[in-house]
């Protein structure tokens, strides 16, 4: 199995990493069962832009790596543009993934929705 250089980038030397104190929107995503399970902290200010985001993941390689990647690219975005992200946008920040890590990416991408989803429920 192959991996670019910005996966192992990434994977020895994440970005983002821990519990953000005064997230206010949290998204947990994957299953013990599978092996990965990620965690998205976002911090969002009253304009509803993403000033800080962090993650813990506990998985492969490419799992800490799609998380790292898909953090650093969501912070400074509106909710409204972090919503329409993709795991197709991790995995090409990345360089690519293996085919039979792509579900690291889906993984990021729906952490990020999920967090996303937390806020605004949170907010109602």
């Amino acid at each position: 199995m192959e991996y670019t250089d910005v996966v192992m980038e990434n994977f020895t030397c994440p970005k983002h990493v821990g519990e953000l104190e005064d997230a206010n929107g949290i998204g947990q995503v994957g299953s013990p069962a599978c092996g990965d399970i990620m965690k998205i902290f976002l911090k969002i200010n009253d304009d509803g832009v993403i000033e800080d985001a962090s993650f813990k993941t506990f998985g492969c390689g490419a799992a800490v790596a799609s998380s790292s990647m898909a953090t650093d690219m969501i912070i400074g975005k509106t909710i409204e543009e972090a919503g329409k992200f993709k795991n197709s946008d991790v995995v090409d920040a990345l360089g690519g993934l293996p085919s039979e890590k792509i579900h690291c990416s889906v993984l990021a991408a729906e952490a990020i929705q999920a967090a996303i989803a937390d806020y605004q429920n949170n907010k109602a």
